[in-house]
């Protein structure tokens, strides 16, 4: 009788589990996804108390991300670990491992024996370049981790604990990437950009501080990578009290459902796309601006292309020539390079005794100039 009643309780008690599991909307996959999704459940949970290299990969590559940004990314210890359950990615420099006269007459190789050692992107001479008096050889060395096949998943809410790094023309990120590119090539199938900063103290435009006192979180999205509609889903936050966000670690937070994208920082919003029937399509106004351009959402939701999976990307950029840092800005020293120079690497090397300074590499092992992740949570909802 005894054995009978515990069995029936058990059964009783699997139940009550079972009908307490309410149906979630989220999607995951990789080896760190759950089997199962129940509405609220915690599926991600990264907390650096260690560098799991089976969940985040490292991209190798002096492609310079699309923007002729000014670094090559690698693996190695110096530019990403995890100390004190914390992971850091700093920018250090590229002469300080081969000398400056690589710079100027030497040979980038990135090829790999291994697959942890390949090139991850060939484009824009990502995978070998030559440097030359005039086009030096990328002279900053970081880097930029991913979680592709360990993690990716739709829809959810999101919260990343960091401190972004202070340094001028430092650029970190934090952001995610569509796993399958199913709408097509970007930014046809999304970018979803938790937070982007820059590490200049003292950059303004129109007497606003956009350094370390500024994040902004960001959609891409449109046909082509030409036609972006990005400046309709993008929303900025200044830091209270004139402390920057290098000063203290903030939560930055999303919130990604079928029907709206939000982005908060410490639980306060900074702004919602909520799109209409017409989707992101219609948020991004193309009709008006391309007449017959095809619509690469036309078969998804009205979410899409925010309505598959996306992965999580961590890295620390440096300058670069896309206007994300204006030439029109204004900065102590000024800004040592053009954003339509030809050169604008070089300069931006020739100028390094404006900028290096502020990068106080000499304190706490240049620290102060890496983005530092206390964690990364994902919920389902």
């Amino acid at each position: 009788m005894h054995v009978l009643a515990l069995l029936l309780v058990s059964a009783a008690s699997m139940s009550v589990v079972s009908a307490q599991c309410i149906a979630s909307i989220t999607r995951a996959s990789g080896s760190r996804a759950p089997a199962s999704i129940c509405s609220g459940d915690l599926i991600f949970d990264e907390n650096f108390r260690q560098f799991n290299f089976s969940t985040w990969s490292h991209e190798i590559t002096a492609a310079g991300g699309g923007n002729w940004e000014f670094q090559v990314y690698v693996n190695n210890r110096s530019n990403s670990y995890v100390k004190d359950e914390t992971l850091f990615i700093q920018p250090t420099l590229t002469s300080d491992k081969y000398g400056e006269r690589f710079l100027t007459s030497g040979t980038l190789r990135l090829y790999g024996g291994s697959p942890a050692d390949e090139c991850t992107n060939p484009s824009d001479w990502g995978c070998e370049r030559r440097g030359t008096p005039s086009n030096v050889l990328n002279p900053i060395t970081s880097a930029r981790i991913r979680t592709p096949d360990s993690f990716s998943f739709c829809y959810g809410r999101v919260e990343v604990r960091a401190k972004l790094p202070a340094g001028d023309w430092i650029w970190p990120a934090i952001w995610l990437l569509p796993r399958y590119n199913e709408y097509g090539g970007w930014p046809a199938s999304g970018e979803i950009d938790l937070s982007e900063g820059r590490g200049n103290r003292n950059l303004t435009l129109n007497g606003l501080n956009i350094g370390t006192e500024l994040s902004a979180s960001t959609l891409h999205f449109g046909p082509y990578s030409a036609l972006n509609g990005w400046e309709r889903a993008h929303f900025e936050k200044s830091s209270q009290e004139g402390r920057g966000y290098d000063q203290d670690f903030h939560r930055f937070q999303l919130e990604w459902t079928d029907n709206h994208i939000k982005f908060s920082i410490d639980d306060e919003e900074l702004g919602t796309v909520t799109p209409p029937e017409g989707g992101f399509w219609d948020v991004g106004q193309f009709n008006s601006r391309v007449g017959a351009t095809d619509n690469p959402w036309r078969y998804g939701t009205k979410m899409a292309p925010f309505d598959k999976e996306f992965y999580f990307v961590l890295n620390v950029a440096v300058g670069g020539v896309n206007g994300y840092f204006p030439d029109v800005a204004e900065n102590p020293g000024g800004k040592p390079w053009s954003n339509t120079s030809p050169r604008a690497s070089t300069e931006f090397w020739n100028g390094r005794h404006q900028w290096l300074p502020t990068w106080n590499l000499g304190v706490d092992h240049g620290e102060g100039a890496a983005m530092k992740v206390d964690y990364i949570k994902v919920w389902a909802i």
